[in-house]
């Protein structure tokens, strides 16, 4: 899990458990296995929320009926439900639900709203379906060092990142682009994707000659790990993340495209 252990320490401790996936995504089954693991009344600890990705780490997304699927078991037992929506706008477009449809209607408590990857400079909104959980929210915020003076400059992007339905051009632009660089990758020539996509993030397996025509050329690759590709990558290749943007350009997909094919 990233982020240095973020979220034991802003919790005081509590201790994140993973579930299996596959290409980024929870199964309930996969959800329910693991929440079987800790009965109630046992001495091995009490769940008390879940925590899913939309869109996920692996660029793929989750349906509204896939979200209720995941919350409804959280909600027998009692937990709350958290969505990282760092990439919510992209996995609204992808998608073709409404936001209401993959959030509060599908089970959601709360969700991490993101701008940040979107178009916006440092700029996060937490969004809360259940007023009963807002008592301490502001003392949480305070104690993680998110109230700041001038935080007004930050926030005020939402008034233009929502408005005329900014953020879901910008992100149906960068799905757009994304896909075309999924098609290109499709094709007969070495380079191939590491799975299929929804959202922004393209996953590509690169001969290594390849990648190094991409940073002759000037450009930049983040190499992901290879064991997200579970062993399936030739000596001689790579699996590199590929993110596209809003102000990603058709152009600037095909000279890639031509670097690597």
């Amino acid at each position: 899990v990233d982020e240095w252990g973020a979220t034991e320490f802003q919790s005081q401790g509590m201790k994140l458990v993973t579930v299996p996936q596959a290409a980024g995504r929870m199964a309930p089954e996969a959800l329910a296995e693991v929440m079987a693991r800790y009965p109630e009344g046992s001495r091995y600890g009490v769940p008390v929320a879940l925590s899913l990705t939309n869109a996920t780490e692996l660029g793929t997304v989750y349906a509204p009926a896939e979200v209720q699927a995941l919350t409804g078991l959280a909600r027998a037992r009692g937990l709350a439900v958290h969505m990282d929506g760092a990439r919510f706008g992209n996995a609204v477009a992808a998608t073709g639900a409404t936001p209401a449809e993959l959030t509060w209607k599908a089970g959601v408590d709360f969700l991490s709203f993101g701008g940040t990857k979107n178009g916006c400079w440092a700029a996060e909104a937490i969004v809360v379906f259940a007023p009963d959980r807002l008592h301490d929210l502001a003392a949480r915020r305070q104690r993680a060092g998110h109230t700041f003076s001038k935080a007004r400059f930050v926030a005020a992007q939402f008034e233009a990142y929502l408005t005329d339905g900014n953020w879901l051009r910008w992100a149906r632009a960068a799905n757009a682009r994304a896909e075309q660089l999924r098609a290109g990758l499709r094709g007969t020539g070495p380079a191939r994707l590491g799975w299929e996509s929804e959202a922004n993030e393209v996953f590509a397996v690169l001969p290594r000659a390849a990648i190094a025509a991409v940073r002759a050329a000037g450009g930049t690759l983040y190499e992901w790990p290879a064991e997200a590709m579970g062993g399936q990558l030739g000596p001689d290749e790579d699996l590199v993340r590929l993110v596209t943007s809003w102000a990603t350009t058709a152009d600037e997909v095909e000279r890639f495209l031509s670097l690597v094919g």
